[in-house]
């Protein structure tokens, strides 16, 4: 595509695309970018938080985190930062937080959980490199092993709503002991019918992009596909339709279903994902449908 063809599509945007969001918490600002970016909108809750029926493991963590035990503390996420300082609060106040915090090896693995810990007070951490990925975590702690070692020594792990295999497997490996501290679960929404019709949908080829902001929702979208038996042609069907996902983790559960992640944004950021879908999504279609 020429310069002035490309910028007049860029322009455009979406041009009339459709394009199918399975955002839950910022919905109605997922409907507003993708309409102001030319597309036609359908965004069908998939997932909800829910507080864990125990929180005896978050609490515990906290005790432990204040009597000094840990080697490291790994952030994952910001929302689950957050959760879980409200989590704890009652056994450790937020302000003596950061001081227990300093006690240990702080490590956010983005810039979100680091954003969350700085808010906290919490000046001296280690910020994992992009992608940001639990790849990168482990690569982190092999590099600064001198400084970081955990070999024996006890490493907390905040969790987002599932366990994340690859990166506790990793620790043990390198011989760390590893404290799993799980704050909230991703479950599907009460009235999951528009998700189970939105996966029809999609199975039908209604739509020509699909948007992900996190792995939950994927692994959502493929739990109520097998339910009705059409997991397999969900994935026929993304082979002719734009698959965005908002960055590596993300796109690293796309590829464990078998599911393909045509782009990523520049920056993973809910904004930047549908801009940059909006300018590459035509052009990316175009080739996919030729093939």
């Amino acid at each position: 595509m020429d310069p002035i063809r490309s910028a007049v599509h860029a322009r455009r945007g979406f041009d009339g695309l459709r394009v199918l969001a399975l955002e839950s918490r910022r919905a109605a600002d997922m409907r507003r970018l993708i309409a102001r970016s030319g597309g036609i909108a359908a965004v069908v809750p998939s997932m909800r938080e829910v507080p864990r029926e125990s929180n005896a493991a978050a609490l515990a963590f906290a005790q432990d985190l204040e009597a000094g035990v840990f080697a490291a503390v790994i952030f994952l996420t910001g929302v689950g930062t957050r959760a879980l300082v409200k989590v704890i609060e009652p056994v450790l106040p937020r302000a003596r937080l950061p001081a227990a915090l300093a006690r240990t090896a702080v490590i956010a693995r983005g810039p979100k959980p680091a954003a969350a810990l700085r808010q906290l007070g919490v000046t001296t951490l280690n910020a994992v490199p992009a992608p940001h990925t639990w790849r990168e975590v482990l690569h982190l702690l092999d590099v600064r092993s001198a400084a970081l070692p955990i070999a024996d020594r006890r490493v907390a792990v905040q969790e987002y709503g599932v366990s994340n295999d690859g990166l506790i497997s990793g620790l043990r490996a390198r011989g760390a002991l590893v404290t799993p501290v799980p704050v909230y679960e991703w479950a599907l929404p009460e009235d999951a019918a528009p998700l189970r019709q939105a996966a029809a949908a999609l199975e039908r080829g209604d739509f020509d992009v699909l948007l992900f902001t996190t792995s939950a929702q994927v692994h959502h979208l493929l739990r109520v596909a097998q339910e009705q038996g059409i997991d397999a042609g969900i994935r026929r069907a993304c082979e002719r339709l734009v698959v965005a996902s908002i960055g590596p983790s993300t796109t690293e559960t796309l590829l464990e279903y078998g599911l393909p992640s045509d782009l990523e944004p520049s920056r993973s950021n809910m904004g930047l994902l549908v801009m940059e879908a909006a300018a590459r999504s035509g052009d990316l279609l175009r080739r996919k449908r030729a093939r």
